[in-house]
């Protein structure tokens, strides 16, 4: 790491110029209710760094050097098979910590973090970051919270698996599960759809061209409409017909 007119760097050569932990979006999402005080040790041991789109945060099975607090920008979460062949378990955004149950645990990462664009996160070294969860109970029950969530959204998508019988099932089941709003007048739902279709089908066991089809099919059926990064569900219930096909 090396200072340039005042300003941290990464060998990527991308600037830093200011810690994650100070982002309103991460402290809202990740320690809301906190002391000033708090957050002030924790950012003492934690290092802002910048990774450029596809940089390797961590590999699965590679020992847990500490997690990675993301400041902005996305991060691919996914295990890989002896065939070469590659599963997103989950997409983490801003606001949220990665690479953490290993930290916990001590155990390897159990998969492998990736960034799908540039972006900024913190590192917080595993021994500090365990000294710190055990002077400070508060933190500790925070980061409790964030292990129960990364549980949760991983039962969701092992529903996509293993509860799913068809491809187009689990494609259903992951347009209802995106968080979305009523459109007010005509019942339909609009959510944002931050994935590509190659991702998609990284998360639901799928090729990039199935997917492509299933959502002309989904269109020519009236269930949804795609504009841009927005998917509106135009009948919900005949998604919902497809889970109990």
């Amino acid at each position: 790491m090396m200072q340039q007119g005042g300003i941290r760097k990464t060998t990527s050569e991308l600037p830093v110029t200011e810690s994650s932990l100070t982002y309103p979006l991460v402290r809202e999402h990740i320690f809301c209710g906190l002391p000033e005080s708090v957050l002030a040790e924790l950012e003492e041991i934690s290092s802002p760094s910048t990774y450029s789109k596809d940089a390797i945060l961590f590999v699965e099975g590679q020992e847990s050097r500490g997690a990675f607090v993301i400041c902005n920008g996305r991060v691919k979460l996914s295990t890989g098979s002896s065939r070469g062949k590659s599963f997103m378990v989950r997409m983490a955004e801003a606001g949220e910590v990665v690479g953490l149950p290993g930290t916990i645990s001590g155990k390897p990462y159990e998969l492998t973090a990736q960034a799908l664009e540039p972006l900024q996160a913190n590192f917080i070294p595993r021994e500090a970051f365990l000294q710190f969860l055990r002077q400070r109970g508060e933190a500790a029950v925070t980061v409790a919270g964030i292990l129960s969530r990364i549980y949760q959204a991983t039962l969701s998508e092992v529903r996509y698996l293993g509860l799913s019988a068809s491809t187009a099932e689990k494609l259903a089941r992951f347009l209802l599960d995106l968080p979305a709003k009523p459109i007010q007048g005509n019942g339909h739902i609009q959510a944002t759809l931050t994935l590509t279709h190659k991702e998609i089908g990284e998360m639901i066991g799928a090729s990039r061209e199935t997917v492509t089809r299933l959502f002309a099919s989904f269109r020519h059926e009236r269930l949804v409409r795609v504009l841009d990064s927005t998917v509106i569900i135009a009948n919900k219930a005949g998604l919902e017909k497809l889970l109990d096909a």
